[in-house]
């Protein structure tokens, strides 16, 4: 298995699979459809944002998209993962870790004096960022009505 960034035909094949990406990352909380993914993805991209694809014969069997944030309260520089997802027919493989630690380490490399993430409560990546260090920072709590 190899990490890189992915080739143009490879980044087609993840805008196809973004929105089952979405669904599963949001717990179906999100509409998996590709006018949100692209709502989402678009501006990351245009500002520097990109993938990295774990690619396994040539297969693509999963990515992260990476890049910069803002912290909206002191207005820091941070490095941050806007999305982490392995198809399902690669998962249990550490594909994610492998991603993950690639990711950091790119992150790292460029200057940024830390790296963050947004994870929904439940999700069963949480576990995973967890055991790589990463740490609550703020909780979101909401009350259905």
């Amino acid at each position: 298995m190899e990490i890189r960034k992915p080739i143009p035909e490879e980044i087609q094949q993840i805008r196809r699979l973004s929105p089952q990406a979405l669904a599963e990352g949001t717990l179906g909380n999100a509409e998996p459809n590709r006018d949100k993914v692209r709502q989402l993805v678009e501006p990351l991209l245009k500002k520097g944002c990109y993938y990295l694809i774990a690619a396994e014969e040539k297969r693509l069997a999963g990515w992260v998209l990476i890049g910069e944030s803002k912290d909206s309260f002191t207005d820091r520089t941070i490095g941050f993962v806007y999305e982490l997802y392995v198809l399902e027919h690669f998962r249990g493989r550490g594909i994610s870790r492998k991603l993950m630690q690639e990711a950091v380490e790119q992150l790292k490399s460029l200057g940024y004096p830390e790296v963050r993430l947004s994870v929904y409560a439940g999700n069963h990546a949480l576990h995973l960022y967890e055991s790589l260090g990463f740490a609550p920072r703020t909780i979101t709590m909401t009350l259905p009505l």
